[in-house]
């Protein structure tokens, strides 16, 4: 199946992040879309790269998660990045073109609904107090064919790199609001921050606030751009919705698919929700 939704806990001797890691190499498999580069447990920031074909099913698309975690400071992270090659004598951390985004997680229960498609992983995960964090790997849909815009992939997580901080802070957001480093953008000259659309819009996702018709939420489409002239795509599967009269984790069904409303860590604004499709 391209999605799974379930949790994982620290129940064997086996902390929960640990095992999110492998749901995350497990589903990516079983989707028959993506083949594992590297999978190593031995060490304790366990490293998973995967490699992805694309919807032509003749691309090379390289993300990667691992765990990093500190039991002092009761931090139990995955990192997620996007590399633009792989060379088996590299670390992670060192893979070419690599951009990295932490994303907290949790040594006990972690529930999860995570999706994957040819192009891209995305995931969310409620940990901890409850919170909501994201992560979001691989390409986007680009407007511009392949040969002007050949690699267009984002690495989204939560945190700037592998950041050594705990679910419970407070300032840390989720990437598709744009504008922000958690947000990586691979142009044809490395990576940039990147806006979102429509987040960036104040009549959109400001004091006027989209509204439910007859309990019908109109899904926008999350599209990247310079906040001037340049539109570059949209991300696969991810959209903004409305807060109003909303709430985490409701669902909607769309053209054949499932839809999951989740929410910005802890915040519950109107402008603070997105939308994950869960791929057949």
């Amino acid at each position: 199946m391209p999605n799974a939704v379930g949790f994982v806990d620290n129940s064997g001797d086996t902390l929960a992040h640990y095992k999110m890691l492998d749901k995350i190499r497990e589903v990516a498999v079983a989707s028959g879309f993506w083949t594992v580069m590297r999978y190593d447990t031995s060490i304790a920031n366990r490293e998973l790269i995967l490699k992805g074909q694309g919807y032509s099913g003749t691309e090379e698309i390289y993300v990667g998660v691992r765990t990093y975690q500190d039991a002092s400071a009761d931090y139990y992270n995955l990192c997620v990045a996007t590399f633009t090659g792989y060379v088996p004598s590299n670390t992670f951390d060192t893979q070419p073109g690599v951009r990295l985004s932490g994303v907290p997680a949790h040594n006990q229960r972690i529930d999860y609904w995570l999706t994957v498609n040819p192009q891209r992983i995305a995931c969310c995960m409620k940990v901890g107090t409850p919170v909501y964090e994201h992560f979001y790997i691989g390409k986007f849909f680009p407007y511009a064919r392949p040969s002007q815009y050949p690699y267009p992939v984002i690495c989204g997580g939560m945190l700037n790199g592998a950041a050594t901080t705990r679910f419970s802070d407070t300032s840390h957001s989720m990437p598709y609001k744009g504008n922000r480093v958690n947000l990586g953008m691979r142009s044809n000259n490395g990576y940039i921050q990147a806006y979102s659309y429509p987040w960036q819009n104040l009549v959109l996702a400001g004091s006027t606030q989209l509204r439910d018709t007859g309990d019908f939420y109109p899904l926008l489409a999350v599209e990247l751009n310079d906040n001037s002239s340049s539109i570059w795509g949209m991300l696969d599967g991810i959209y903004y919705i409305s807060g109003f009269n909303n709430i985490v984790e409701n669902t909607l069904h769309v053209d054949g698919f499932d839809f999951v409303i989740f929410q910005d860590v802890s915040r519950t604004g109107f402008s603070d929700y997105c939308a994950m499709r869960l791929d057949l």
